[in-house]
């Protein structure tokens, strides 16, 4: 069987055809037709399933039905009809023209939408279906996006109203080689708008009185009117010079108020309303019945975290913060000092006219028991533990205020376990003994005789032999008392028990047992004592050597030597007694 190629070959050798080719090529070039361009076609026959048309070309061509089943000329095209399609081959690998009337249709509806999205031209389009993130609106034939947002101004649950039934819509984006195309019916509800509002603005100026503002809707920064079809926001700093909690506890909807227009924006015709631009400015005389540093009566109207606000009379209100609420805390709650409506005395400490603001303090109306902790610096005091922590009391004083008893403050053993020995509501005696910064510091064992003083009374220095009883035997070496009363406890480590190692170790040693030790560290300030039994077997070493033994080291005798030598003097010594 022949290929299409050799068809070809057999075709080319024949000089008819060769004639007939050039009297086309002539034909098409006098044209001037060309692939991918629309040109007319005439129908020449209506079958079942193609339309036949005459494009004058080399043949006819067959379009398929389906492509006119969407358009209404299906119904009225008859024979000699002209429509316009688009040349996709002069010759297929048949030999074929190949022609669409959907094609054409979607050219023309793209130059079309490309037009329209420079001139932001308003065109109709119907909403055919749902898909992801929005909806499909044919424009034209041509499927175009158009996102939720942009179905209207306001967004809608239902569209079932809108489904397949004409309506304006703008192009807003457009790229033709990956086939995006945006619509927005949104565009076109805002522009008319717009124009309705610009046209509105005409005649409303600023500095003008509503008498008729009607309320559309509140938030908490203000509320929306309706000012002849214009929307119009009167926020909450408008509504009086006075502080207002809620604009819905001032108005309700649909409810008619009459305002000033403050402010017109032409550009983005945003209108803004005020009462109390109707109202005097309490602030403006404000320094004439007011002075700073006088005391006047208030009702507190808010408690925020930050302060709390006293209204002083009517719209004129003062802040009180929560550093001058208080003597005793900076940062106290501003609920656990005063409660809305209490009515109390204030001072004004500050007054800026230009930001419409005045400062209040309340402590500054009480009396300040700081005066009456310095005057008691120093002294013994009764206070109640109002909380305990892992490392100290915090304890009330009378006047209110609250200072903190360090667990090394508690004793002079410094023991942070002393503070299982209290309990919160305890009242017990301390002495006050730092003030700075409005922070107190107690001392419970500064009442008490320092045990350290005990080597200032005995007059004992750094190298002194002190006689110690052993107090505790530990793994690590002992515990001994240095005075008495055994409130001096010092402990002595392993390495500095004896010289021998054989000798220091702590098991051989009993509560009770007398030890000699040198004083080898004496620090009052920072609390460290150091004793040494080693120390003082070396010294006492050393004053025998030099008592009895200086010649003998010299002609190498040994230490036991010398010892007994000096015994052996000792006991003659007391035959000559006898």
């Amino acid at each position: 069987m022949a290929t299409e190629q050799q068809r070809k070959q057999s075709a080319n050798s024949n000089p008819k055809y060769k004639e007939f080719e050039s009297l086309l090529n002539e034909d098409f070039k006098e044209r001037k037709v060309k692939e991918g361009e629309i040109i007319k076609a005439v129908v020449t026959e209506i079958t079942p399933k193609f339309i036949i048309a005459d494009a004058k070309l080399k043949m006819e061509a067959m379009i398929p039905i389906e492509e006119f089943k969407n358009d209404d000329e299906l119904k009225n095209l008859k024979v000699g009809s002209t429509v316009d399609v688009y040349l996709e081959r002069i010759e297929s690998f048949k030999g074929e023209i190949v022609i669409s009337r959907e094609k054409a249709k979607r050219m023309v509806a793209w130059k079309k939408m490309e037009k329209v999205f420079e001139t932001q031209e308003e065109v109709t389009g119907y909403i055919t279906g749902k898909v992801k993130g929005g909806y499909v609106c044919t424009v034209d034939g041509l499927p175009t996006f158009m996102p939720s947002s942009q179905i209207d101004v306001r967004p809608l649950k239902k569209i079932d109203h809108l489904m397949n039934v004409p309506i304006k819509v703008i192009a807003t984006r457009i790229d033709r080689k990956r086939g995006n195309l945006c619509t927005s019916r949104r565009a076109v509800l805002e522009k008319s708008k717009n124009a309705e509002i610009s046209e509105a603005l005409k005649n409303l100026n600023e500095g003008d009185i509503v008498e008729d503002a009607r309320v559309k809707a509140t938030t908490q920064w203000g509320i929306f009117l309706d000012i002849n079809g214009i929307d119009a926001l009167l926020h909450v700093s408008d509504l009086s010079y006075g502080r207002v909690k809620q604009p819905s506890d001032m108005v309700s909807i649909g409810q008619k108020l009459k305002v000033k227009i403050t402010k017109i924006d032409k550009t983005t015709n945003r209108v803004s309303a005020s009462i109390k631009a109707l109202t005097e400015d309490p602030y403006e005389n404000l320094s004439k019945k007011f002075k700073i540093g006088e005391i006047y009566e208030g009702t507190c109207t808010k408690l925020v975290d930050y302060g709390v606000f006293v209204k002083l009379e009517e719209n004129v209100e003062g802040l009180i913060h929560v550093s001058e609420l208080s003597w005793q805390n900076r940062n106290v709650q501003p609920s656990k000092v005063l409660s809305p409506s209490q009515k109390i005395k204030v001072k004004i400490i500050n007054i800026d006219k230009e930001a419409k603001r005045i400062s209040l303090s309340y402590k500054e109306t009480l009396d300040n028991p700081w005066n009456k902790v310095n005057d008691s610096l120093g002294k013994k005091v009764k206070v109640k533990i109002k909380n305990i922590t892992d490392k100290a009391l915090f304890c009330e004083l009378d006047s209110g205020l609250v200072g903190m008893l360090h667990y090394k403050e508690i004793s002079f053993d410094e023991k942070q376990d002393n503070l299982n020995n209290f309990k919160k509501n305890d009242i017990i005696e301390v002495k006050i003994i730092e003030l700075k910064d409005e922070k107190i510091r107690f001392s419970k064992r500064a009442l008490d005789k320092d045990p350290l003083d005990w080597f200032k009374d005995n007059n004992k220095k750094v190298g002194d032999i002190i006689t110690t009883r052993v107090h505790e035997v530990m793994k690590t070496g002992v515990k001994v008392s240095i005075d008495n009363e055994k409130k001096l406890i010092v402990s002595i480590k392993k390495g500095d028990l004896a010289k021998t190692s054989a000798d220091a170790r702590p098991e051989v040693f009993s509560p009770g047992n007398a030890l000699d030790a040198k004083l080898t560290e004496l620090d009052i300030e920072k609390r460290k004592i150091k004793l040494s039994v080693k120390a003082a077997q070396i010294d006492e070493e050393k004053s025998l050597v030099a008592k009895f033994g200086a010649g003998a080291t010299k002609s190498g005798a040994t230490l036991k030597g010398i010892f007994e030598k000096a015994l052996g003097r000792k006991k003659d010594n007391k035959k000559k007694e006898k």
